[in-house]
């Protein structure tokens, strides 16, 4: 070998080692850019204070953290919209609706199972008059009965004021003045119980108006949505269907 392929093959092994110490050091050369430079802010917040002013910083000091601020980004582009912290009274209205809504659920839930019960109780309106007619048939008999017992007190009051009178002017025995005391006391809640199935008679007939009512309109409102969910399924079947072919015309 001469002088000239010596020179030449050390210059290619000098030039072989310093590429690999490049691919060696550029990525170590790269973090240390990366750490040395400084940070650049992430975001610029913008708030205002309380006389108005509005600041831009890259950090939301104490005093704002509560206030309404708007997070930007290098354009200037909003990034996030924070709203300021609700106030006092603000907490306290927010949970006084919060409680009216869930107030209203639950007077709707109550609502809806009752129509679902009311639908699933009846299937012809008629029903509903046959069920009318069994609850004031019973308590018709409560008042028959009760009325039937109050002529039986009464008769036996005669009776026992007859023997009392009969005595004159002699003192009536205490089991006599002892029964009359108890068939009057009887007879008085007769009374009351007569009342209060007279007032039962007109909850009974509004409730059953009521229902009667209400079960026209679930099933008014039943017929509609199934009329509209056929004519829907009849107009996409009809929209799928293939048009007919014409046949042409023959010259």
């Amino acid at each position: 070998m001469n002088v000239s392929e010596q020179l030449g093959r050390g210059s290619a092994v000098g030039a072989s080692s310093s590429e690999g110490a490049i691919r060696v050091l550029a990525p170590l050369l790269a973090l240390a850019i990366f750490l040395l430079a400084p940070a650049a802010p992430a975001a610029t917040y913008k708030w205002v204070d309380e006389k108005g002013v509005v600041h831009y910083t890259d950090k939301i000091p104490p005093e704002a953290i509560n206030k309404a601020n708007t997070q930007l980004d290098k354009q200037g582009r909003t990034l996030k919209q924070t709203d300021p912290a609700p106030t006092l009274e603000q907490r306290r209205a927010k949970a006084e609706e919060d409680a009216r809504k869930q107030q209203l659920a639950k007077e709707q839930e109550l609502v809806d199972r009752r129509d679902r019960a009311l639908l699933a109780t009846y299937t012809m309106e008629s029903e509903i008059d046959l069920a009318r007619k069994r609850a004031l048939s019973t308590i018709d008999q409560q008042v028959a009965s009760s009325a039937a017992y109050s002529t039986q007190l009464t008769k036996r009051k005669g009776e026992l004021q007859a023997r009392k009178a009969a005595l004159g002017d002699k003192p009536a025995p205490e089991v006599l003045e002892r029964e009359l005391s108890n068939i009057n006391v009887e007879l008085a809640k007769q009374v009351e119980l007569q009342a209060a199935k007279q007032k039962e008679i007109i909850v009974v007939n509004a409730r059953y108006d009521t229902d009667k009512k209400r079960w026209r309109e679930l099933r008014l409102a039943t017929e509609a949505q199934m009329n509209a969910t056929a004519n829907a399924k009849a107009a996409a079947e009809a929209a799928a269907a293939p048009s007919p072919v014409k046949p042409t015309a023959q010259k």
